[in-house]
């Protein structure tokens, strides 16, 4: 597990003063104003010699932020304008590559941070691995795991806007009353209520929405129907584990006929943006799709952001607050 002030530190010796930056042609300074915090970042934080899907990090954090740009030698990038991208962990960033960047016009007024959340890479996550995997049929039942975090909790209102019954997961008595407030039909405490349990007794399911993999894994196949749908988004389970968990009944994944399906939100990104795009900012807007975000204030905490994500204590969509705009 990542630790704060260890393996993670703030360094503020770096300063940069913002009236007065340098700006070359083509480069444009941006003040950043929120960050996200996401589950993947422990994966660029490994050993250098464990493969993954993801880049492995520098000795500076980056994700996908949202900042203000405040001076430009750009032509395509004006003061003023709201820019989406990936940033490093840091106040202000000169940056050259407007291409890498998507200009926001917030048409709906929604804050800032939802851009990096609901209306961003984790709502797009949910909303790829649905429409390309789910197939759903009204009446069916699907499985959401880590069913508060940004991910889990769009896929579940997106499965009963299909007319779905959705059992979903959560850590603690206040992240299963946010899973009932959002639609969830059966929403129960993993850490007090034993998942095989509410399986045999809520189940079969069609499909399964995997954030956690191991053990819950395992339980999904044994109380799956036949032709179920697993979505393989995540497996937060095994991220910080010393030994992987072996499950221990994928025969019946051939009995079964089930559909096993991984995806990375980038490979389909380019399939369903537009719509995404589209669609989901408004039904935000509306309160037709409901977020919750944990919001710590300062870079400086960041660190602390991250570890509580591995350890499922955030409650919601984690952002870093840099600054005021």
């Amino acid at each position: 597990m990542p630790e704060p002030g260890k393996t993670m530190a703030y360094d503020d010796s770096e300063t940069i003063d913002p009236e007065d930056a340098p700006l070359s042609g083509g480069e444009f300074l941006v003040k950043v104003l929120v960050l996200s915090i996401d589950p993947f970042l422990r994966g660029k934080m490994r050993d250098p010699k464990i493969q993954s899907y993801t880049v492995r990090q520098s000795l500076e954090l980056y994700n996908y932020g949202i900042g203000v740009v405040l001076h430009s030698e750009n032509p395509a990038v004006k003061p003023g304008h709201h820019l989406y991208g990936v940033f490093k962990f840091q106040h202000y960033a000169i940056e050259w590559d407007a291409a890498e960047f998507r200009a926001l016009e917030n048409a709906e007024g929604l804050p800032w941070s939802a851009y990096i959340g609901i209306c961003a890479m984790p709502g797009l996550t949910a909303y790829v691995g649905w429409k390309e995997y789910a197939r759903p049929k009204r009446g069916e039942v699907a499985f959401v795991t880590a069913g508060a975090g940004p991910v889990g909790s769009t896929a579940i209102q997106l499965a009963k806007a299909d007319g779905l019954k959705v059992i979903a997961s959560a850590r603690s008595d206040e992240k299963v009353a946010f899973l009932r407030d959002i639609g969830a039909d059966v929403a129960f405490n993993y850490k007090t209520t034993s998942t095989r349990t509410i399986l045999q007794k809520e189940g079969p399911i069609d499909i399964y929405w995997d954030n956690v993999g191991g053990e819950v894994f395992e339980a999904a196949i044994d109380f799956a129907a036949r032709h179920a749908r697993f979505i393989e988004c995540g497996m937060i389970s095994q991220y910080n584990a010393t030994e992987p968990y072996y499950v221990k009944n994928l025969r019946l994944i051939v009995w079964k006929e089930l559909a096993i399906n991984g995806f990375i939100v980038t490979t389909l990104q380019p399939k369903y943006e537009a719509e995404f795009l589209a669609t989901v900012p408004r039904r935000v807007a509306s309160g037709e799709i409901e977020y919750r975000e944990d919001r710590v204030r300062g870079l400086e905490n960041a660190g602390r952001a991250i570890v509580d994500v591995q350890s499922g204590r955030n409650k919601g969509k984690s952002v870093v607050a840099v600054a005021d705009e």
